[in-house]
């Protein structure tokens, strides 16, 4: 399935059997920066956005049926109503540079947004303002949240760490090391397993949490 660009984020909603993909340019050097929104069914693109910057994660809620796209500069989060295969309905002010690493949790009603200047930025869903805001150890990359134990984990290629937060609190819980670059995750929720991906070694570390 050909989108306008390099895909970044992805994310999909089931309701409308649409994916979206945030482009972050293409191979030729020509501008690609934009959301692009795939029928799965169809298997094509429907529809292609331009965005003001360029995209990093995308997520989608199924309680209000809305994407969030973030855009490194100018700082901010895209709303998109995925209905209307249309330009962004309104844009969440990012009060920290480079909006990076993207996830919600529906138990705090919060959007958490990790910035590349070393932010973890939460912000309430219904009025879409700051709530609340961490430290950081680094620029960070992928995160996710895990609802069941109300926590969110945060990679870090420089220093090379996971970073866990509080969902409800915002403290730091726990800092594991992992390896320099080491930049991506994946959660497996049904498991509450983390999986770290180490270029540096080639490898990957898998990682159990509990309550």
């Amino acid at each position: 399935m050909k989108v306008d660009g390099k895909p970044n984020g992805l994310a999909y909603a089931p309701k409308h059997r649409l994916l979206l993909a945030a482009n972050v340019g293409n191979l030729d050097g020509s501008p690609g920066i934009t959301v692009s929104f795939v029928d799965v069914a169809e298997g094509k693109m429907v529809a292609d956005v331009d965005v003001p910057g360029r995209t990093r994660w995308a997520v989608y809620d199924s309680a209000q049926d809305r994407c969030y796209v973030n855009i490194a500069d100018p700082a901010q989060i895209l709303v998109f109503d995925p209905a209307s295969l249309a330009a962004p309905i309104s844009a969440i002010e990012v009060s920290a540079a480079g909006p990076h690493g993207l996830d919600l949790d529906r138990g705090t009603n919060r959007l958490f947004c990790a910035c590349d200047d070393g932010a973890l930025i939460a912000l309430d869903l219904d009025s879409k303002q700051e709530v609340a805001r961490a430290a950081l150890a680094g620029g960070p990359d992928v995160v996710f949240v895990n609802e069941a134990f109300n926590r969110i984990y945060i990679a870090i290629g420089d220093p090379g760490v996971i970073q866990v937060f509080d969902t409800r609190s915002l403290a730091l819980i726990e800092t594991v090391t992992t390896e320099p670059g080491a930049h991506t995750i994946g959660f497996d929720s049904k498991r509450n397993k983390v999986y770290a991906f180490l270029p540096g070694s080639c490898r990957a570390d898998v990682y159990s949490d509990a309550p």
